[in-house]
């Protein structure tokens, strides 16, 4: 290793254990106990002292879990109330699938609803008997929903929220805490306060009503925040404190503790990241000279576009419908059609295999995938996991995961063969992901009822191949073989969407 690359290391370890200590420090104070209500897996969050306090139950959004809402029960818990967080049916590590039509409000929300009334009845024995309750996007039209039908919930704390039930009078005391990137809904958190101001016109960051009394509404945007960043957001914690706060009756003599965990997530896994590059130069050699398809722009094309287009019309004719996961069956098999015809367009153009001059070290090979595997879940599985999202699959998901990989590896190998090898094109990496996308807008285009889902995770899937292609291009330069990276990024995607999409009953 030259002394740069040495450097770079050092500064990376560094950033990664500053971060975690920062992260503990963020707990300190705090007890956190995890605990299950029924079959539904659940945290704690208590302060040092055992004085008597209010509870707040907190949920998360769709496709998420109860790590997304960590900063919530500490904050909460640091100043002085129990919190409680869970995994919602069908999320995260609980092991029951969400069960109910998703677009019918007799449906899944009736499921979520209920499952929320019992970890409310739960939580209540934990506090003084007052309650409270939080929801994110998804979770804050069933928090809505549970206070309305539950008297004694004292205020309701809506996060990047969308509701239709909500009137005049209900809930009581009602916060919407929306990111102030979000400009929809933020139209949506006016017009909710406006119901009960009206004809005053509600301003943002104005409480309108007496929340002592149970007649609170209130909006407030976090600035510089959009829907997964309003999360963690010091000025959504300090809206949620200051909101129970007037609710309880809670005189604080000072400003709320809040300790910042968003900043030192992203510098964990940005460490992480820079740590790939040093870490590459240990991988072994595996081919010389290098290999892969070595297509430059004027014959690049064709493997480029005829997936694009190929690919969502034959699927909106062929079935997909065989995972009970949200949209992760179309996806897999979106992924393996996709290979497929990418692989096609390759042995079309006599660029789908290996010269026969190369010189390939298939035990290289598999050590080398092996240790990029690994150290994607050290480095970045494993954080998300702990202070993130939950990334750690239960029994029932592991059929999922195996699912998706079947349809992960046809297009991660095919995709990392066609962007590799002597004379490929600049950019045309880049171009096969950008192309991918623009095939999941299409097919989201043709059939938008069922797939409408896709766009959500959409920012998710760019993250992914942005920090993996970093790693694919690292881990060419030192191998010299494009399926290194290939089978490493094809087990990070299928275990991130096997994981984390809804699991759903199959009816």
């Amino acid at each position: 290793m030259t002394a740069r690359t040495v450097a770079q290391a050092v500064v990376a370890v560094l950033a990664i254990g500053l971060s975690l200590w920062m992260l503990a420090a963020a707990e300190r104070g705090v007890r956190v106990t995890p605990i299950t209500v029924g079959t539904t897996p659940a945290t704690l969050f208590r302060p040092a002292s055992d004085a008597p306090a209010p509870v707040l139950v907190i949920a998360h959004g769709f496709a998420g879990s109860q790590q997304l809402m960590q900063s919530f029960g500490l904050a909460a818990a640091r100043n002085g109330y129990v919190a409680v967080s869970y995994d919602l049916a069908g999320h995260g590590r609980n092991p029951l699938p969400l069960t109910g039509s998703l677009t019918e409000i007799d449906g899944a929300t009736v499921t979520l609803v209920t499952e929320l009334t019992r970890v409310a009845e739960a939580a209540r024995a934990y506090g003084d008997g007052r309650l409270a309750v939080l929801g994110h996007s998804m979770a804050s039209d069933i928090v809505v929903r549970f206070a309305q039908s539950a008297p004694d919930v004292r205020a309701t704390i809506a996060v990047s929220m969308f509701s239709p039930v909500v009137t005049e009078a209900e809930p009581a005391n009602l916060l919407v805490v929306v990111g102030d990137w979000e400009t929809g809904l933020k139209a949506e958190a006016l017009r909710v306060v406006g119901l009960a101001t009206a004809p005053q016109e509600p301003q943002a960051g104005v409480t309108y009503g007496d929340p002592a009394q149970g007649t609170g509404r209130r909006a407030a945007f976090s600035p510089h925040t959009e829907h997964a960043s309003v999360l963690f957001s010091q000025a959504t914690m300090r809206e949620m404190v200051q909101w129970l706060d007037a609710t309880f009756g809670i005189a604080r003599p000072d400003a709320p503790v809040l300790e910042p965990r968003g900043p030192w997530i992203m510098l964990l896994l940005a460490g992480g990241v820079a740590l790939a590059w040093p870490a590459a130069r240990l991988l072994p050699v595996v081919a010389r000279p290098a290999a892969g398809a070595g297509l430059g722009w004027r014959r690049l094309w064709l493997p480029l576009v005829v997936p694009m287009i190929a690919t969502p019309l034959l699927l909106r004719v062929l079935p997909t419908q065989f995972l009970p996961v949200v949209v992760g069956d179309y996806l897999a098999v979106h992924f393996g059609a996709y290979g497929l015809i990418t692989a096609a367009c390759l042995l079309w153009l006599g660029r789908g295999r290996a010269p026969a001059r190369a010189q390939v070290s298939w035990p290289a090979l598999g050590l080398a995938a092996l240790a990029v595997t690994g150290f994607g879940f050290a480095v970045l599985i494993w954080p998300i996991d702990q202070f993130l999202t939950n990334f750690v699959p239960g029994p029932e998901r592991l059929a999922l995961v195996a699912a998706m990989l079947v349809g992960t590896l046809s297009y991660f190998l095919a995709a990392e063969w066609m962007t590799r090898g002597p004379g490929a094109a600049r950019g045309g990496y880049a171009a096969s992901k950008l192309a991918f996308l623009i095939s999941l807008g299409l097919a989201v285009a043709l059939d938008f009822e069922r797939l409408f889902f896709l766009l959500i995770i959409v920012p998710v899937i760019v993250i992914y191949f942005v920090v993996y292609g970093l790693f694919s291009d690292w881990a060419y330069r030192r191998t010299g073989h494009p399926f290194v990276a290939g089978i490493a990024n094809a087990v990070a995607f299928a275990w991130g969407i096997g994981v984390t999409f809804p699991f759903l009953a199959l009816v």
